[in-house]
């Protein structure tokens, strides 16, 4: 296993992976939260649309994952909290993304190349084997970026995730924190594709933090827990990858998969054997100049 930690492409997919698992467990916590799970869906396909159009035109896929995702985000922040009573209009986004990605990958696997294929197949499944060190450092600046503005909006960020009605009647900026909100949630997608894949970002991006929900609710217990799983999923999923099991090298999408689903189900059967005791309650201070503490359910 030493030696094949010398490989440069092993090196990079533990550090792509490792920045993608952390970004991923922080902003899945607020998305658990806020109910903004087929949101999430939709942003992942619409940067399914984004990287194979890049393809096409000889640009990075993760640059155009970024930029269709982005422009999305922006219309999906401006119906500010509409957006949790809009499945339907998300649905027919999310339909229309799919078929214009299924389109573009068309288009580009008709030059018959092997590369070709391959390539929308890491987009589907994810790639993270074929991982430059480009991929890297863009990875890991766009993880610092997420990591620094959740840092700054945390308290309000959560304090409209709880209860966005009294937030917004106690002065904080909710449509902002939406709008921001879902813009960093495309960023974090376009980057976790490069780890699992479209089809697959839910279990990286969700399980995490939905476990860390089921076993406590205190907002920093519960993001260091999400973290640590989703670190625990990542890594354990390509160990798996690389060092093969049951005599197959199997996809590292299918382990990271397997894996938080196991963890997740753990939790539920441990939650409802009372095997754990979860708190339900956390005293917040909502950030608009008032110092009198608001109590709201995490749930």
């Amino acid at each position: 296993m030493l030696e094949l930690l010398k490989q440069e492409f092993v090196q990079n997919a533990f550090l792509a992976g490792t920045i993608v698992a952390i970004i991923a467990a922080c902003m899945g916590y607020f998305v658990v939260l806020r109910s903004q799970t087929f949101a999430s869906e939709a942003l992942s396909d619409i940067g399914f649309a984004g990287a194979t159009g890049a393809l096409i035109f000889g640009f990075s896929s993760l640059i155009g994952m970024l930029i269709f995702s982005l422009i999305s985000a922006l219309g999906m922040g401006a119906l500010g909290e509409r957006i949790r009573g809009r499945d339907v209009e998300i649905g027919m986004v999310l339909s229309f993304a799919l078929g214009l990605g299924a389109l573009f990958l068309t288009v580009y696997t008709q030059t018959g190349s092997a590369s070709a294929n391959s390539s929308g197949l890491g987009i589907l499944f994810g790639s993270i084997l074929s991982v430059q060190r480009s991929d890297v450092m863009t990875t890991f600046i766009c993880g610092i970026i997420i990591l620094l503005l959740l840092t700054i909006l945390y308290r309000p960020l959560l304090f409209s995730s709880i209860d966005p009605m009294v937030a917004q009647t106690r002065g904080v900026p909710v449509r902002f924190l939406s709008m921001a909100f879902l813009l960093m949630l495309s960023v974090t997608i376009s980057i976790s594709i490069l780890v699992v894949g479209v089809l697959l970002i839910i279990a990286l991006l969700i399980a995490p933090a939905a476990t860390a929900l089921r076993l406590t609710h205190r907002p920093g217990t519960s993001l260091t827990l999400a973290i640590t799983l989703s670190l625990f999923i990542t890594w354990g999923g390509l160990l798996l990858a690389f060092t093969g099991s049951f005599g197959h090298y199997l996809p590292v999408g299918f382990y990271i998969a397997t894996l938080a689903a196991l963890l997740y189900f753990s939790a539920v059967l441990v939650n409802r054997l009372g095997l754990v005791h979860v708190v339900r309650c956390e005293p917040i201070v909502p950030c608009c100049g008032d110092k009198e503490e608001h109590t709201a359910p995490l749930y």
